[in-house]
């Protein structure tokens, strides 16, 4: 089908298209925030300026116009007639410039989602923001789960059960019975000897002369 646009009037139209705060972008916004994300918007230091950045979720959403961004199999996604050759070779940098920008998301460690803006018209609004819901919360899981704890393979592995013992032998006094004991031998020594010193102290008391000393004239 022929374009009903002269190629000025498509040019002005194209001019007139928002790269931020588009409608999709604000639908997915206005959801996040009231179910509790909290976010930064086009933060340059990342690749691409994503659309939204969930720091908690080490996660950047981009919300993709169907059109400028070459999503296949769409019906939002149809080149014009006129000047088509430009339009396409703008669309193919589009599409590897995305590829590129989510490869290097990856390298840093995060996680990307794409939004495409077809999925948030009509009916299939609710379903697609529910899945985001539920993607952010996986992401979340796995960010917040144990890591296994390793050791170098020369150190061994430390043992917090007690060692093997034959049926039927004695097992051998662990350092803190032996301290006990000798604890409680020097206890029993020190008792003695006071015993002792207390018996001695009364055999003197008993042997003194019970009459007084008489004076010499």
């Amino acid at each position: 089908m022929a374009d009903r646009m002269t190629p000025e009037q498509r040019r002005r139209c194209m001019q007139h298209v928002h790269s931020k705060d588009t409608a999709p972008e604000m639908i997915v916004r206005r959801w996040l925030w009231k179910h509790g994300f909290r976010y930064r918007l086009h933060v340059r230091r990342l690749p691409g300026t994503p659309d939204i950045v969930l720091h908690r979720y080490h996660t950047v959403i981009n919300v993709n116009g169907c059109f400028w961004h070459g999503h296949e199999n769409c019906r939002l996604y149809r080149l014009p007639k006129s000047n088509s050759t430009f339009w396409q070779a703008k669309i193919t940098r589009n599409r590897e410039r995305d590829a590129a920008n989510c490869e290097k998301l990856k390298k840093m460690g995060w996680y990307s989602i794409t939004i495409w803006e077809c999925d948030l018209q009509g009916e299939h609004r609710k379903s697609t923001l529910q899945h985001l819901g539920l993607e952010l919360s996986k992401i979340l899981l796995r960010l917040n789960a144990p890591q296994p704890y390793s050791t170098p393979e020369s150190q061994p592995m430390p043992i917090a059960a007690e060692a093997e013992v034959a049926y039927g032998k004695k097992v051998n006094e662990t350092t803190s019975q032996q301290v006990n004991r000798s604890t409680s031998q020097r206890v029993d020594d020190s008792k003695s000897r006071k015993f002792e010193d207390s018996i001695i102290r009364r055999n003197r008391v008993s042997l003194s002369p019970t009459h007084p000393c008489k004076s010499s004239l």
